[in-house]
């Protein structure tokens, strides 16, 4: 447990000491919040990527009280982001015993959808369950590739047509998942933002079919973000929204990251947990996110 917590405090050191560190060194040698003093915290909030709306909030708690100090900046920091985080809900992967599970998987092309998909596999591998990937992304060569790759690293099975429809990939996918027994099926898609209207239409199109032939199956809609995107990632989020009915987010590339207050950010505006956090570039380098974890890594 202290090797994984270790683990975990190191790989969020840098949004550490970006969202906290130089916050706290900033006001704590204060006597009282000054509006320059507040001023100079809520720019620094948002340069952390924690977002303008929740940056000013926090700041304006502040704002024409005396009851907290600026030496206990770091413990109203802290207070306010457990409070933010436990307004999502669960951040537990939904998943259900003898059933099949279907995870809908989303995010721009280069977040990291792929490799998620395929340690994601390989988390579910490790633990008995048979899985099935849905290669959905099928007008991007690389990607079928890439996603076919990683399907073999973990030891699961795969449908793959190239050029194909990738509604009815993941037709063939779920039958093949309900005839055949299995546990888990992975759907990747694409990612292609840049042109809005067919991402919708495209993801809309594979929603229907899980819709019409295995909604009860269906456990979440996953938004794969890349850390280091900070507040784009937030951008595409509301445009993932837009498309499908979202769920939860992954976390990709946390490691190295100084901008991991896009977590809080996420929780804030868009109500949505986080479920899954890379922590490094390993098979098993993926860990189910744990808010409480998270906050204590961040703060002590």
């Amino acid at each position: 447990m202290f090797n994984l917590f270790d683990k975990l405090k190191n790989t969020v050191s840098k949004t550490a000491q970006a969202l906290i560190g130089n916050v706290v060194d900033a006001v704590s040698d204060e006597e009282e919040f000054s509006e320059f003093v507040l001023d100079d915290m809520e720019d620094m909030l948002i340069s952390a990527d924690l977002g303008v709306d929740f940056a000013t909030e926090l700041v304006d708690k502040l704002r024409g009280q005396n009851r907290i100090k600026p030496s206990q900046v770091k413990e109203f920091l802290q207070n306010e982001f457990i409070k933010i985080l436990d307004t999502t809900g669960s951040p537990a992967l939904k998943y259900e015993e003898n059933k099949l599970n279907i995870y809908f998987i989303t995010g721009v092309n280069g977040a990291g959808k792929t490799t998620l998909i395929g340690k994601l596999a390989y988390k579910f591998k490790q633990e008995g369950k048979r899985v099935l990937i849905a290669a959905g992304d099928t007008f991007r060569a690389a990607a079928e590739e890439q996603v076919d790759i990683w399907s073999k690293r973990s030891g699961a099975d795969i449908i793959r047509r190239d050029k194909a429809d990738p509604a009815s990939v993941v037709y063939e996918t779920i039958q093949k998942g309900l005839n055949e027994n299995y546990d888990v099926i992975l759907i990747d898609t694409a990612g292609r933002l840049q042109n809005k209207f067919n991402l919708m239409e495209e993801l809309s199109k594979i929603k229907n079919v899980i819709d019409k032939h295995a909604s009860e199956y269906l456990r979440e809609c996953i938004l794969v973000l890349d850390a280091n995107t900070g507040q784009n990632g937030l951008q595409q989020a509301k445009v993932f929204k837009e498309c499908v009915n979202l769920t939860s987010v992954a976390l990709t590339k946390l490691d190295g990251s100084a901008k991991g207050a896009i977590i809080l950010a996420i929780a804030k505006e868009l109500g949505l947990p986080v479920k899954l956090v890379g922590v490094g570039e390993k098979m098993e380098d993926l860990k189910e996110f744990d808010a409480k974890e998270f906050i204590s890594a961040l703060f002590n």
